[in-house]
């Protein structure tokens, strides 16, 4: 019987295709320092962002391992070609949470836009007419510029919600010239589409209005201070990728020079445990890495893992 670990666990819907085809899935944790003890009882390791498969614990194989299956979209936490040396295959789900990220990203622009991460705050102890005042000068989304850095699934999905908002898009991509972009989901039966142009990273930071960030993680920030003062005034910048994508340090010196109207993060540098001084800052409106964690996302997630792991192995029942 093929066994699987679902270490980072996997949607309800996912377990029950598998174990229909016939494979004993296991979802109870192990923690990171006890996984060699085990890696040899299964066929299947399926991680999150939590666990870590790097080259000392694939060294721990003795060769039943045949896959490792990322429930998400980065693969930063598996050392992929170190594990294809060992004959080991490795997958991810980059489709199934482009959407569940885009309206995520979308949630904080607006969130920043019309001062809601101070006002859910202030209004509980506040004076109701001072903070009318005060939050009375937002921003209004529809006419402005989205400029989106990295044109893969996300970005694409992100293009799509914010063409739907009335926004002008613009995106740098080095490895994409254009893309057709839907404006409608397909679960609407309805659908119209757009074809966006990239340019370059650096017009594309001075024209936006909205900065999101799609990118894998890199050896150093690809937004630091230099990018950063580059950006409009009254710009918001979003990161819903990487933590360490924006250099957090010169990030918190622009908010507080008054060069940025705000920040949505959904990851930061050093997880589980953020620098408190973005968690607390008024012009920073944060969520706990949770792009991809909506139920239609993970039920999403989990069938696609499942679709990998039977396209590999086939049905045993």
């Amino acid at each position: 019987m093929i066994r699987i670990l679902a270490n980072d666990g996997i949607h309800p819907d996912g377990k029950l295709l598998l174990e229909e085809a016939g494979y004993e899935v296991i979802t109870e944790k192990v923690p990171q320092e006890q996984l060699a003890s085990v890696i040899n009882d299964f066929d299947v390791i399926i991680v999150r962002s939590a666990t870590k498969i790097r080259k000392d614990l694939i060294d721990q194989s003795n060769g039943r391992l045949k896959v490792v299956c990322r429930a998400g979209v980065g693969l930063d936490n598996i050392d992929v070609d170190y594990a294809k040396e060992k004959g080991i295959s490795v997958f991810n789900t980059p489709a199934a949470s482009s959407q569940s990220v885009a309206e995520l990203v979308m949630g904080h622009i607006l969130t920043i836009s019309r001062f809601l991460q101070v006002g859910n705050k202030e209004m509980l102890n506040g004076d109701f007419k001072a903070l009318k005042k005060q939050f009375s000068k937002g921003k209004q989304i529809a006419g402005s510029t989205m400029g989106i850095i990295g044109f893969g699934r996300i970005g694409v999905a992100l293009a799509g919600v914010a063409l739907g908002m009335g926004m002008r898009v613009i995106v740098a991509d080095p490895y994409v010239e254009k893309r057709e972009v839907p404006l409608f989901p397909d679960h609407f039966g309805m659908r119209s589409n757009a074809i966006i142009y990239t340019d370059k990273m650096e017009e594309v930071i001075r024209q936006a209005d909205t900065l999101s960030l799609h990118v894998p993680a890199f050896e150093k920030p690809l937004i630091g201070a230099k990018e950063l003062a580059m950006m409009k005034d009254d710009a918001i910048i979003v990161n819903a990728a990487r933590g360490g994508v924006i250099d957090e340090e010169a990030l918190l010196e622009a908010l507080d020079a008054g060069k940025l109207m705000g920040a949505g993060l959904d990851v930061f540098v050093g997880e589980p445990t953020p620098n408190k001084r973005l968690l607390n800052h008024p012009k920073v409106s944060v969520s706990p890495h949770i792009g991809a964690s909506t139920i239609a996302a993970q039920s999403m997630i989990g069938r696609e893992l499942a679709d990998i792991i039977l396209g590999f192995f086939g049905e045993l029942a």
